[in-house]
């Protein structure tokens, strides 16, 4: 009797020792579980925007250059004030230079050896350019001098420049736009050749020339020293409106080295958006070709290029830092200009009459397709 009595106390008194014991587990558990969710609530969570804008290319042929010529120079400015309001309302604006500012000075010249105005490059600052990629076909068109000079002048307006450079010091400086907003955007700029002008023995910084090992090297300094990897190339075939396999394989291997925009430039007409995926499963944006922005080049498509606008948002929470491309836009453009070329303006295609583009509403319609043909989700811009 005793023996059970006394036996029955003993589980007892283990069980409420066991009781306590899980007691103070529990306590010490739930007591850790707030310490991290404490530090979680400290961790904060900051998330900083900005937005980008890219045109195609500025061609300036001899009609434009003479449409621009005032007493005292040339003014371009007009050329462009229809489009102006999109290119200054973003973050930074990107313009595809396609021909040297070498200036009056060297004797202007048209095509197929272009040398152009230094006023061009004032008249992009003015309505809120950037940044000028000026890596292309007809870099050397006029030699080293005609790119000097282009240089100097972009110095004097401070506009950052990639892809041609003044000396190997210059090419050595990673081209990084830093934003008030915090968000840091590298540029690079190659091309696929120079219409078969040999660059100059020991002066590759004349021109980047389209190399993947360089690239991807470049790529990586990029990654390290900047949020954003924008990355131009002049590539694929003049007139054709669809990218060919080399400019879709060289867009891969971009977005597997981890660049977050590829704007391309060259064939003179728009070629569609797209979003390509890297191999880390990352997703690249996209414009194969924004077609020619300025020019004198004649044909429909030829006279319709336009501006991309996309949005970039960095989010930062503690050490770890993500960076989304997203909300593509695209406002297409058009050329007009009159019968005696005068008048050059670039115009929005929503604003088109029949009177400047017979059948404007169906050439607009049908172009908005054609962008959106990889990309169903792409707004336009008509405001």
């Amino acid at each position: 009797m005793y023996r059970r009595i006394a036996t029955v106390l003993l589980m007892f008194s283990f069980f409420l020792v066991a009781c306590g014991n899980t007691n103070v587990s529990l306590s010490s558990e739930n007591a850790a579980i707030k310490e991290v969710t404490l530090q979680a609530k400290e961790q904060k969570v900051i998330q900083r925007e900005i937005t980008l804008s890219a045109i195609g290319d500025m061609l300036i042929h001899s009609p434009v250059y003479h449409d621009a010529k005032t007493e005292s120079g040339y003014d371009f400015v007009p050329m462009l004030e229809k489009v102006r309001p999109y290119l200054e309302r973003e973050t930074i604006t990107i313009a595809n230079q396609e021909t040297m500012i070498g200036g009056e000075e060297l004797g202007l010249s048209t095509y197929p050896s272009f040398n152009s105005p230094h006023e061009v490059g004032d008249a992009l600052k003015e309505v809120g350019v950037d940044v000028v990629t000026i890596a292309n076909n007809h870099t050397l068109d006029r030699g080293e001098k005609a790119i000097q000079r282009a240089i100097e002048h972009w110095e004097s307006i401070d506009m950052m420049y990639a892809g041609s450079f003044k000396d190997m010091e210059d090419r050595e400086k990673l081209r990084v736009y830093k934003t008030k907003e915090g968000v840091s955007v590298a540029f690079l700029s190659y091309t696929y050749g120079t219409n078969g002008i040999p660059v100059p023995n020991g002066k590759d910084f004349l021109v980047n020339l389209i190399d993947k090992e360089l690239i991807a090297g470049e790529i990586e300094k990029a990654k390290n020293k900047a949020d954003v990897v924008i990355l131009s190339l002049h590539f694929g075939n003049e007139y054709e409106r669809l990218p060919n396999k080399s400019q879709k394989d060289l867009v891969q291997f971009a977005a597997d080295q981890g660049v977050h925009a590829v704007i391309g430039h060259h064939p003179h007409v728009l070629q569609p958006l797209d979003w390509v995926e890297g191999k880390n499963g990352n997703k690249t944006l996209v414009a194969y070709s924004l077609g020619n922005f300025l020019s004198n080049q004649q044909g429909l498509y030829k006279r319709i290029g336009g501006i991309l606008n996309f949005s970039v948002t960095k989010t930062e929470k503690g050490d770890e830092v993500d960076i989304e491309v997203h909300s593509p836009e695209f406002l297409p453009t058009y050329v007009t200009f009159n019968s005696d070329w005068s008048d050059y303006q670039v115009v929005p295609m929503y604003q088109l009459t029949n009177k400047e583009l017979s059948g404007a509403e169906n050439h607009y319609e049908k172009i908005k397709d054609h962008m959106s043909q990889w990309m169903p989700e792409l707004e336009f811009i008509e405001n």
